[in-house]
């Protein structure tokens, strides 16, 4: 089991910047494919970024958000973080933390369905 806790989330006007920040306990976290995932009111979850386990030496963006997005892991603290700039009133969503539940982890997919473990979300909001 892992327990994944989001944080960071809240208010911006557009252009502006957001890091979110996912913490990890239970299983040995190195071990998981990370992903950050989001919902907008009325629209069906989607993709955001992910990254490998161990080093992370790969990730893999929405292309809506290519550019204008990271994502980077830290396993000895067991986080990953996802740093958004220029943001957009577009991305205003619940962000969401998931970690991979496959023994492949050094493969990084926009599936859902490849992720096992899900956080509680945490909202983003940006204005015009």
């Amino acid at each position: 089991q892992v327990q994944l806790v989001e944080s960071g989330g809240g208010s911006v006007q557009a252009g502006g910047s957001l890091r979110l920040s996912c913490t990890a306990s239970g299983r040995t976290f190195s071990n998981y494919t990370m992903g950050w995932f989001r919902q907008a009111p009325g629209k069906e979850r989607e993709f955001v970024a992910a990254i490998s386990c161990r080093s992370g030496s790969t990730t893999y963006f929405a292309k809506s958000v290519t550019g204008r997005v990271t994502i980077s892991r830290d396993n000895a603290k067991n986080t990953v973080d996802l740093q958004m700039n220029s943001l957009k009133p577009e991305d205003t969503a619940v962000y969401y933390c998931a970690a991979g539940s496959g023994s492949r982890c050094w493969v990084v997919t926009g599936d859902s369905n490849s992720y096992g473990y899900w956080g509680q979300g945490t909202q983003v909001t940006v204005s015009s």
